[in-house]
């Protein structure tokens, strides 16, 4: 009796010896898969605040970059945060890269708008340098500006430089003399907004030239290093209604004065740019405020385009609103890709989620397929 009571024990014991293995390799395959707009939570178990941000590998780890949301408004009264981790599934939360000031009147006063932040490694420097969309604090979305700061550790602390509009007194490249003289005619007052007539301004240069003094504005963003080691910011132009290129400088710091306009007039923001094969592929989104809408996507074969659109290239559930989200950047992982994107939620934004999908390939085009979640190790 007290054998067969041994041997149920026994029994028993390796029963929850084998149900507890199955539940760690349970554990440890769900903390390596991504689950598109569920609660994602840092190391130390609170939800990753890094909204509408980028992913900067260095070494053999990934450093995200995003902005700190408050629990009722999306100004900024923290900073940038960053995050780290080797997996891209388990992070750990590196503190406030680059923190808004409280000294009054300054560019990144406490209560600015700062917006989609992106960092990038300079080789030749070796400094990390980091742009971003700048509101200054009370004035709306009028500033419309680029930040730039720079920082001797990927995490930071990061130091603020400077701000300022775009391109001031330089035409695009795109302009030549025809161009330029045609663009001097124009004038604001001339046309009603939205008009056959204002629109085909727009394309030749109706804001180009309004804001050709004082620099051309600069909103939703994102950075781009090529195979080249030159350097891109990509960024929403002329009242959101044209995107503009722009080289930087080989420092990474300044743009260099060379840039071109892409889609005049198309009302795009929210730039995700990536290469595959040759092909720049970036995808945007319209401009819908804080709604979600259909992504749009363009190709080039150069940098400089042109740049021809293309349908959505979303697939799966919502896909005509982009999955609820709207497009922050696109991440290389080897030879594969991340479609990154942020759901907002403008009443509470500190609660705002994400949305990271691949991008797969369909006859050399980029598709982007909803997945309720999957595993990052296939990805490689």
């Amino acid at each position: 009796m007290k054998t067969i009571l041994a041997l149920l024990l026994a029994i028993c014991v390796l029963d929850s010896y084998g149900k507890g293995v199955i539940h760690e390799k349970e554990q440890k395959a769900q903390n390596l898969s991504i689950r598109s707009g569920e609660l994602w939570l840092d190391d130390s178990g609170h939800h990753i605040n890094a909204h509408g941000g980028g992913v900067m590998k260095y070494g053999d780890t990934y450093y995200w970059f995003g902005e700190h949301k408050s629990e009722y408004t999306s100004d900024a009264l923290v900073g940038v945060m960053c995050y780290s981790s080797k997996d891209l599934v388990n992070w750990h939360n590196c503190g406030v890269a680059l923190s808004v000031t409280e000294e009054l009147g300054h560019d990144i006063e406490r209560g600015c708008i700062l917006e989609r932040p992106k960092a990038i490694y300079n080789p030749v420097t070796k400094k990390f340098c980091m742009w971003f969309h700048l509101e200054l604090k009370g004035r709306g979305y009028s500033a419309a500006r680029y930040g730039v700061a720079v920082a001797d550790r990927p995490e930071g602390p990061y130091k603020f430089l400077y701000s300022q509009r775009a391109d001031a007194a330089t035409w695009p490249l795109d302009f030549g003399d025809e161009e330029r003289k045609l663009a001097d005619t124009l004038n604001t007052a001339h046309y009603k907004d939205w008009s056959s007539a204002w629109i085909k301004a727009v394309g030749q240069g109706l804001f180009v030239k309004r804001d050709f003094g004082t620099g051309q504005m600069s909103r939703d963003m994102t950075l781009y290093v090529d195979d080249d080691g030159h350097a891109y910011h990509i960024f929403s132009s002329e009242e959101n209604l044209t995107l503009h290129i722009a080289e930087l400088t080989a420092d990474y710091l300044h743009h260099s004065g060379r840039y071109v306009r892409v889609a005049p007039a198309g009302h795009n923001e929210a730039p995700a740019i990536f290469k595959h094969k040759g092909v720049y592929w970036m995808i945007t989104s319209g401009c819908t405020g804080w709604d979600p809408n259909e992504a749009r996507m363009f190709s080039s074969s150069s940098i400089w385009g042109p740049w021809k659109q293309h349908p959505n290239p979303c697939r799966g559930p919502k896909a005509e609103i982009t999955f609820g989200g709207q497009s922050t950047f696109v991440l290389p992982v080897g030879d594969r890709y991340i479609f990154m994107a942020d759901i907002w939620r403008p009443q509470h934004p500190i609660d705002a989620r994400y949305i990271w999908l691949p991008i797969d390939f369909e006859d050399g085009k980029p598709v982007i397929n909803w997945r309720d979640g999957w595993d990052i190790t296939k990805l490689r």
